[in-house]
């Protein structure tokens, strides 16, 4: 893959932090995030490693007109589109000692480069990354922000929620610092994992006994998807990409990846079941479901002082999230095969834990 880079003008010497921007059609939002970005709070030197995906809207041009202010700004092409692709073209390009990735759709805290990099350079950390916290702009970014304030909308991961620490380890994380030797080492991010790279990535490196630490202090916010159906073609996305990964790093699963193709699973067995008990324990089991994805309404608004409307859409936005990733799943199943090892594992951690 050749990646054309353009900018007005070179970093002389050392770089000591390659931040990586992948990006596609974000002209919305880079003109909020880049300020952000560029104004960090860090004694060094760094480089911004823009790599367009394909734009088709203004986004290039923001990047453009940033970069005839800032010569710290390169701008790579990204033929395949993919965001593990431009990744991994920001990597071979960089020259810094550490690598950042950073979303164009998020706002990150002016002390993420020099938090990440002080952790990393204390040692027995291999990745260090911050909370990821909704900001929503309008109003169904608003409801999925609330519904991702919910145990049943995140699934428990911990970069979803601000920690109780200051320092948590945690099995993935929302972008982040590492070395570049380590990402070097690890073969960067797989290309076929998207849009689960970083799920991928950090799988491998678990395996390899690495650690993953995230900082209260490097809490990022990002703007959520602003419509249903783009929830629903995001979440199709995740379950997909998730079976592939799962079938390579079974121990990836956590118990709370089951409920969604379950969910499906049983809603689909209401009116496809065999026999009459199974359609009884399905609709037994899909009751359970709503009612459980109902209470969210209720939580959410004691929780966040939402507004009924808002609070009573909660539930529609729950819902979307399981099917759309229950139906992904399957569908990454039928592809790679079905993660039964995987599925096996965290089912058999969920009844330990239960005992």
């Amino acid at each position: 893959m050749v990646a054309a880079a353009t900018g007005q003008g070179e970093l002389d010497g050392g770089v000591d932090v390659s931040v990586l921007v992948p990006f596609l059609n974000e002209e919305a939002y880079l003109p909020d995030s880049m300020p952000a970005m560029l104004n960090q709070e860090f004694d060094g030197r760094v480089e911004y490693l823009f790599i367009d995906s394909g734009s088709t809207d203004g986004g290039r041009a923001v990047v453009e007109a940033f970069a005839e202010q800032d010569p710290r700004i390169r701008l790579l092409e990204n033929p395949a589109r993919t965001t593990a692709v431009g990744l991994n073209i920001g990597l071979r390009h960089a020259r810094g000692r550490y690598v950042a990735r950073m979303d164009a759709h998020t706002i990150y805290p002016s002390t993420y480069l020099r938090d990440g990099v002080e952790r990393l350079e204390h040692g027995d950390a291999d990745w260090v990354s911050g909370p990821q916290l909704p900001a929503p702009r309008g109003k169904w970014s608003r409801r999925i922000a609330l519904a991702l304030g919910t145990w049943l909308g995140t699934g428990g991961p911990a970069y979803r929620l601000p920690p109780d620490a200051e320092e948590v380890e945690v099995d993935s994380g929302f972008t982040g610092v590492w070395r570049r030797r380590t990402l070097e080492e690890l073969g960067g991010w797989d290309e076929a994992a998207s849009p689960n790279e970083d799920g991928e990535l950090a799988a491998r490196m678990l395996e390899r006994g690495m650690r993953l630490v995230m900082l209260q202090r490097m809490a990022a916010s990002y703007w959520p998807r602003e419509s249903l159906e783009g929830l629903a073609r995001q979440y199709y996305r995740y379950g997909r990409a998730r079976a592939r990964t799962w079938r390579l790093h079974p121990d990836a699963m956590r118990p709370t990846h089951l409920l969604p193709p379950l969910v499906l699973g049983v809603l689909v067995a209401v009116g496809a079941a065999p026999s009459r008990r199974l359609r009884a324990a399905a609709r037994v089991g899909s009751g359970v479901w709503l009612a459980a994805i109902a209470s969210t309404a209720v939580s959410s608004r004691r929780r966040a002082s939402a507004s009924l409307r808002d609070a009573l859409a909660v539930p529609l936005v729950v819902a979307v999230m399981h099917l759309s990733w229950g139906a992904g799943f399957v569908a990454g199943s039928l592809r790679h095969g079905p993660p039964v090892r995987a599925c096996w594992r965290a089912l058999s951690r969920a009844l330990r834990r239960a005992r």
